[in-house]
């Protein structure tokens, strides 16, 4: 199944980095962040991709009144910016790095064009890859304009148990080892970090999940 949050049916890294193109490979280089750098602004020159070799980074917007809305958070091997090759000019979002030890691989736009000019399985992958993306943020959208906050955390760990989850041999319990730290989820689904935690230990006392710093378990009568 193909998560509806995030693209993660393959490593888009694997697949789309220059560096896997002997042409390109020469001229192409990796840039660093540290947490809390920005990558790009809104309203930035928009004439590059971008992948994550190593780290998290966020993409968001502000607000007319200032907040700060997070649209997701994207960890190794995952796209973004690609909107640059759709015919944006400018950005209209922000991407800014969550960890001290992220790695970013940029693709001038120009390149992308050439690649998918040149290859077909590779451009069906970047069609499928927006394609993907506009529907998990569709979905993403109907969850919370319609669903309560309780709701949107249980549907967000069910998308998480597709995409981090396996099965335990000796309980049947799910146990996800995901990259998501609680202020994470909580910018995900549209809440606080404080919130998160009282539903997770909510969810706890019922009985449908265990949970600590590294992993989740939802437990095999809940799964």
């Amino acid at each position: 199944m193909q998560s509806l949050w995030f693209f993660d049916d393959v490593n888009l890294f694997k697949v789309l980095c220059p560096h896997k193109f002997r042409e390109y490979k020469k001229e192409h280089d990796f840039c660093a962040f540290k947490k809390k750098d920005y990558i790009y602004f809104e309203a930035d020159s928009a004439n590059k991709l971008f992948l994550i070799e190593k780290g998290k980074v966020k993409i968001g917007y502000y607000s007319e009144d200032g907040n700060e809305i997070v649209k997701a958070i994207l960890t190794k091997g995952e796209l973004f910016g690609e909107k640059a090759i759709l015919g944006d000019e400018k950005r209209d979002e922000f991407a800014q790095s969550i960890d001290n030890d992220t790695s970013i691989c940029s693709i001038g736009v120009d390149t992308m064009h050439d690649l998918m000019r040149n290859n077909q399985t590779f451009s069906f992958k970047v069609h499928k890859f927006i394609g993907y993306k506009f529907k998990k943020l569709e979905r993403r959208l109907q969850l919370l304009l319609f669903k309560d906050t309780k709701t949107r955390l249980i549907e967000f760990l069910n998308e998480l148990c597709l995409d981090f989850g396996y099965n335990c041999d000796k309980t049947g319990d799910h146990i996800i080892k995901h990259p998501y730290t609680q202020k994470d989820i909580a910018s995900l689904i549209g809440t606080s970090r404080p919130t998160i935690n009282i539903l997770l230990n909510e969810l706890k006392e019922e009985n449908y999940l265990d949970f600590n710093r590294k992993e989740i378990r939802i437990l095999k009568k809940s799964a």
